[in-house]
């Protein structure tokens, strides 16, 4: 499963490939980076792209009161409504961290998964989690909204490796929504 988290980047060719090569994939969005053109996010939702909540300012939930931890969240929800029309069901914690507030905080606003991920794709190399340095049934790839100003490359990039990466393993890229 691709997940793009943050929404820094808005690159409107990455959408054009991903509607070209069929490609589900599924954003984490977080508000202090996407607040900027929601008409692209619009516009993937429209397309069959799911958008989920990665907070209002990316901060580490564990390292936040529950109170904040429960405004970052349910704040980016109340967002997330306004600006793309539903309450998601699904958050990402920032950089993966989180403890049993933000899940309590994540429940109260109306969360019932919180994905984290399996593996990480960069235009240039593929991290994996685990030793073998292979994909597994099931894993969650995470990626950025990025582009050639922090990864010297484009989303475009870094698509063309993970299909290639996957395909040469053995694997298919499907929409995460789809499979909870």
């Amino acid at each position: 499963f691709l997940t793009i988290d943050d929404g820094a980047d808005k690159d409107p060719r990455l959408l054009d490939m991903l509607r070209e090569l069929e490609v589900p994939v599924s954003g984490f969005l977080a508000d202090q980076v996407a607040r900027e053109n929601y008409d692209y996010f619009r516009q993937a939702q429209r397309e069959g792209y799911g958008m989920h909540n990665h907070s209002i300012n990316h901060r580490e939930m564990n390292r936040l009161t529950p109170a904040e931890q429960r405004a970052e969240i349910c704040g980016q929800q109340t967002i997330l409504e306004r600006e793309l029309g539903h309450r998601p069901v699904l958050f990402r914690p920032p950089y993966g961290a989180y403890d049993e507030n933000t899940l309590r905080a994540a429940a109260e606003c109306g969360i019932e998964v919180v994905p984290l991920w399996a593996a990480e794709a960069f235009p240039d190399r593929i991290e994996f989690g685990r030793p073998d340095q292979r994909f597994h049934p099931g894993d969650i790839v995470l990626t950025h909204f990025r582009g050639k100003r922090e990864w010297g490359a484009d989303m475009t990039d870094m698509v063309r490796r993970l299909l290639d990466t996957a395909t040469e393993q053995g694997f298919a890229v499907a929409r995460l929504e789809d499979y909870l």
